[in-house]
C-alpha cells in the first residue's frame, strides 16, 4: 500500500509539474498513462525504418511539417471530413510527397492496444521523428511530450506556412522567427535535407530553361539528367531523386558539405551562404564532427513547443484520421 501511494503522490507531483511548465520529457511514464509508450512507438519506427530508409525521413519531415502549420497538434494527420473538408495532407507541400503515415498508424494501434485513449497523435509524430533520427544517423535526443491533438487542418494553411524551396534567406529567417525559432534552429533543421528524396519540380527552376549561377554547373547537368525539363514534353513524369546523392540513406552532416559546394537541390539551401551568420554555421557543421548532431536534438526540442493545445483546446484522438465524435 505505501509503495502505490508513493507512486501516486509522485504522479501528482509531476502533473502538478507539468502543468506548470507545459511538455515534460517522460511524461507517459506514470502508472496511471502509458509507461511503455515510448518503447512501443521505438519498436514499430525501427521495423519500418530499417527496411525502408524513406519512412525515417518522411517521419523527421512530418513533424516539421505538423509544428509549423497550427503548431505540433498531429493536424497533418486528419483526412478530408464534413469538418475539415480540405485537410493539410492534401495541400502542395504535402502531397504526394509526404511518406510515413502507415507508420503512425501501426504506432497508434499499438498503444491503443496497450492502453487506450493515453498517447496523443501529436507525440507519437514527435516520438517517431526522434527515433528516425536515431535509426538513420545515431542522433539521440530526449523529446517532451504531452501534447494533445488539434480538431482544424486546412490545406491553405500549410501552403502559407511551409517554406518552399525558392525561398531566400530574409524569408526563410522571417518564418522561422514568427515560429520563434532562431537562426541557428533555421540552419540546424535544413540539415534535414541530407536524408529523404525530393520531386524534381522542387527544383528544375534551376536547371531549364539556364542554370542558375548559384549552382554547381556539373550538378546541375547531371540533375538534368535525371531530372528533364517537364514544361517542354508531354505526359512527362515528375521524377525523384535523393536529396544527398553522397551519403542518400545515411542521416549526417554531409549535407553541409553539399551546400558548401553549391550541390544542394534548392535555392533555399543555397542561400545560407548569403549571410555572415549562416555561412560561419554551416562551416561549423561541416567541420566540427558531433555538433550537428547535438544541435539538430536541440532544434527539434524547440520546434516541438510551437502552438501547444491545452486540453480544453484538443484531445487524444482515437484514430489518427479523425478527430474525437
Amino acid at each position: 500500500m505505501g509503495s502505490k501511494a508513493t507512486i501516486f503522490l509522485s504522479c501528482l507531483v509531476f502533473f502538478m509539474i507539468l502543468q506548470a511548465n507545459a511538455l515534460q520529457v517522460g511524461y507517459y511514464n506514470c502508472p496511471t498513462e502509458c509507461p511503455a509508450a515510448e518503447s512501443i512507438v521505438q519498436g514499430v519506427v525501427e521495423s519500418y525504418v530499417r527496411k525502408d530508409p524513406g519512412f525515417g525521413a518522411g517521419l523527421i519531415r512530418m513533424f516539421f511539417h505538423d509544428c509549423f502549420v497550427r503548431g505540433c497538434d498531429a493536424s497533418v494527420l486528419l483526412d478530408n471530413s464534413t469538418s475539415n473538408p480540405n485537410t493539410e495532407k492534401n495541400s502542395i507541400p504535402n502531397n504526394p510527397s509526404l511518406r510515413g503515415f502507415e507508420v503512425i498508424d501501426a504506432a497508434k494501434e499499438a498503444l491503443e492496444s496497450a492502453c487506450p485513449g493515453k498517447v496523443s497523435c501529436a507525440d507519437i509524430i514527435a516520438f517517431a521523428a526522434r527515433d528516425a533520427s536515431y535509426v538513420l544517423g545515431n542522433i539521440s535526443y530526449d523529446i517532451p511530450s504531452g501534447r494533445y491533438d488539434g480538431k482544424i487542418s486546412n490545406s491553405t494553411e500549410a501552403l502559407l506556412s511551409l517554406p518552399p524551396p525558392f525561398f531566400n534567406l530574409t524569408q526563410l529567417i522571417g518564418l522561422f522567427a514568427k515560429n520563434n525559432l532562431s537562426v541557428v534552429d533555421l540552419v540546424t533543421l535544413s540539415g534535414a535535407h541530407s536524408i529523404g528524396r525530393s520531386h524534381c519540380s522542387s527544383f528544375t527552376s534551376r536547371l531549364y530553361p539556364t542554370i542558375d549561377p548559384t549552382m554547381d554547373q556539373d550538378f546541375a547537368l547531371f540533375l538534368r539528367g535525371k531530372c528533364p525539363d517537364i514544361s517542354s514534353t508531354t505526359n512527362a513524369v515528375d521524377g525523384v531523386v535523393p536529396q544527398d546523392f553522397v551519403t542518400p540513406n545515411e542521416f549526417d552532416s554531409q549535407y553541409y558539405d553539399n551546400v558548401q559546394a553549391r550541390k544542394a537541390l534548392f535555392f533555399s539551401d543555397w542561400s545560407l551562404l548569403t549571410s555572415s551568420e549562416t555561412l560561419q554555421l554551416v562551416n561549423d557543421y561541416s567541420t566540427v564532427p558531433g555538433l550537428f548532431e547535438e544541435s539538430f536534438g536541440k532544434s527539434m526540442v524547440n520546434m516541438g513547443n510551437l502552438g501547444l493545445l491545452d486540453e480544453t483546446e484538443g484531445e487524444i484522438r482515437k484514430s489518427c484520421h479523425a478527430v474525437n465524435y
